[in-house]
């Protein structure tokens, strides 16, 4: 019998841990000689407290979604992918590929396109990690943070000798076609007859990150490949012994975790900057490691965890911009987040399942 309810494990835990988190950070706001009051109403009003906020809370929710679910699906296999930064990086140079080579005339045909091209580069460079780890017995973690040193350098070749358009001085791709740009939100708001979110990047890409998570939970908890991955990830010689390769599962679950990863890129890449440009990423790959952390590694919490980072990101934006407060103190409080919901997990746990468990007890 579980200790608590599923529902107390995704929401309630992580949920008490940002309070604490929030707390602290207040704390830390004070000995700074700032008001955490002021702080928190900006950031508030900032992300949330308008169109032009939700639209940009938005676009980045949408990038941590898809670097969220591939740390997710990588975890529940018992493989700790760092390598989302990288993953993500080679995902946009596929799209560029796709979009720069491919004569798509309509939006609607290039963003198909545009996916599998950067599912297939994520894929792709995370299947040499998966190998290592597979049949040599390297350790994904540190084979993954590699690459994505390797990814970054790469990239920069590529971009300044390869895609740079001639008598350009900017380490970037030349533009996508008109005819392949991605319907901002603002623009779908505009066609059902009202404004909503104007002059923010937010796109169609938030709807393919939130059927990627529906897409994540029927793979992981409804299908027998999401089986095979979650009894490797909880033994290896129980796998083993019911006939499930490890070989087979650890490459599958970093093909998947890689393409997630990668479709990061329709968002960034095809649907804001409308180019290849260096350091698109922005960390996003690594802040995908604290929304599967927060989010249990379970598809709606971190769609809600990935929905919070996109909140710091904006309101910390904002907190830099009208007040003297440094937008540094972000970090601070992710890193916070961060801790409580990770390293200091079970000093929330503990009490909570304590507490379940002599509600159990009453009631029978």
């Amino acid at each position: 019998m579980e200790k608590m309810p599923k529902w107390a494990d995704v929401l309630l835990t992580p949920l008490i841990s940002l309070v604490l988190a929030m707390a602290i950070s207040a704390l830390v706001i004070l000995a700074i000689g700032e008001s955490p009051a002021l702080a928190l109403t900006t950031m508030i009003d900032g992300a949330l407290g308008s169109s032009y906020g939700w639209g940009f809370t938005l676009y980045y929710a949408t990038n941590f979604i898809f670097t969220g679910l591939a740390v997710m699906v990588a975890y529940h296999a018992s493989l700790f992918n760092i390598g989302g930064e990288g993953q993500a990086a080679m995902g946009g140079l596929g799209v560029a590929l796709v979009l720069l080579s491919l004569p798509l005339p309509h939006w609607a045909l290039a963003l198909p396109a545009a996916m599998i091209g950067a599912a297939l580069f994520g894929a792709a460079w995370a299947l040499i990690p998966a190998w290592l780890q597979a049949k040599r017995g390297s350790h994904i973690v540190i084979t993954t943070i590699m690459f994505n040193f390797i990814a970054a350098a790469l990239l920069n070749y590529v971009l300044v000798n390869l895609l740079r358009p001639v008598g350009s001085m900017d380490p970037a791709s030349a533009r996508f076609p008109n005819e392949t740009h991605l319907p901002k939100l603002s623009d779908m708001a505009l066609s059902l007859g009202f404004e909503w979110g104007k002059n923010t990047p937010a796109n169609i890409s938030f709807f393919v990150a939130v059927a990627a998570c529906v897409l994540v939970w029927l793979l992981i908890w409804r299908t027998r490949l999401g089986f095979e991955i979650r009894a490797f990830g909880k033994s290896e010689p129980a796998a083993l012994y019911a006939g499930i390769s490890p070989v087979r599962i650890t490459i599958i679950a970093m093909l998947i975790s890689g393409g997630l990863a990668g479709m990061m890129a329709i968002n960034n890449v095809m649907g804001e900057a409308e180019r290849l440009v260096l350091n698109a990423v922005e960390g996003a790959g690594f802040i995908g490691i604290a929304v599967a952390l927060m989010g249990r590694n379970h598809p709606l919490g971190v769609f809600l965890a990935a929905l919070l980072f996109g909140f710091l990101y904006q309101g910390g934006g904002e907190l830099a911009l009208w007040t003297s407060i440094p937008r540094e103190l972000i970090v601070v409080i992710q890193a916070l987040v961060i801790l409580f919901t990770g390293a200091l997990d079970n000093m929330v746990r503990g009490p909570l399942e304590r507490m379940f468990m002599a509600m159990r007890k009453r009631g029978a």
